[in-house]
């Protein structure tokens, strides 16, 4: 019985790592949003991913790997990560860091929403419920009328969206390509994607001595979280794995707190905890079936 317990103590400390990780990259975001756009960070984000996606996969020798057969997939992909993450980079200068990380948390309800037309998933009624009650979590963290709503939370509440449509289009890539291919392409794809987007408005600023180390982390930062999340998922169950996670909006909270003032608000803590219910009780439901077949 006491056996399992030294792999959720490592999922744990992976989960540690993905939520220092995001917590780091949203402040980083926020330090260079002054002077870079989102356009921009993203190009040097990718510059620096496709660096140290180049050196593991010449180290671990799995160049024959990366392959072609599955473009069509992979720009959509990336088009769709690219757009999300530009998306969450806006909000993150506008709003407080903790209704961003809320509203990013709904990526998984849009899942379910959207899987059924993207993956051909059957919809269970367990899975529409979550959805129902996500939703209902979604209203209380944006509580729209004229005076709650505006371009940040838009902006971060349609980046869990695009999120959605990266992961579905990750476990669909998974079938077929392997992870070295994947992130070979997401780096390189998304560094072009950024550089004919940084021109869209005529000038390009580079980097500086002040902003060069926050480039930095956002690029290490990006890559380290989801290898952390990924080796946490490889130990442990999703149903372990999901509450861990979700610590990075009390975390990121502390963050706001300390470094920018920002204040907690009831409103958005409830429906966080509210989406958690709706996330937790999809992968419950997911794991439970997993367990009785």
């Amino acid at each position: 019985m006491a056996e399992p317990k030294p792999q959720v103590l490592k999922a744990a400390l992976w989960m540690t790592g993905a939520i220092a990780s995001f917590s780091s990259m949203a402040v980083a975001g926020r330090e260079v949003s002054g002077v870079h756009d989102t356009f921009e960070m993203m190009l040097y984000r990718s510059l620096i991913g496709v660096v140290i996606v180049c050196v593991v996969i010449t180290l671990t020798r799995r160049w024959a790997e990366v392959t072609t057969r599955s473009m069509g997939t992979q720009i959509l992909r990336n088009a769709a990560h690219f757009t999300g993450q530009n998306l969450w980079f806006y909000a993150v200068a506008l709003i407080p860091l903790a209704q961003v990380f809320a509203l990013e948390f709904t990526t998984p309800l849009w899942v379910i929403v959207l899987a059924p037309f993207v993956l051909g998933e059957r919809l269970t009624p367990l899975k529409g419920l979550a959805a129902v009650i996500g939703f209902i979590g979604i209203l209380l963290v944006a509580r729209p009328s004229p005076e709650t709503i505006n371009i940040g939370v838009i902006t971060a509440a349609s980046s869990a969206i695009f999120f959605a449509c990266t992961l579905m289009l990750t476990r669909k890539l998974t079938r077929t390509e392997t992870i070295a291919c994947i992130l070979f392409w997401l780096t390189v794809l998304q560094a072009i994607m950024g550089l004919v987007a940084v021109g869209i408005d005529g000038k390009v600023t580079l980097p500086n001595a002040q902003t060069l180390p926050w480039l930095a982390v956002i690029g290490f930062a990006g890559l380290l979280a989801h290898f952390c999340i990924t080796n946490a998922l490889a130990i442990a169950p999703a149903t372990i794995v999901v509450p861990f996670d979700f610590a990075r909006l009390p975390v990121i909270f502390v963050v706001g707190a300390v470094l920018y003032g920002e204040e907690l608000d009831i409103w958005v803590a409830s429906g966080a905890l509210v989406i958690f219910s709706a996330i937790y009780l999809n992968v419950w439901s997911q794991t439970r079936k997993i367990r009785v077949a």
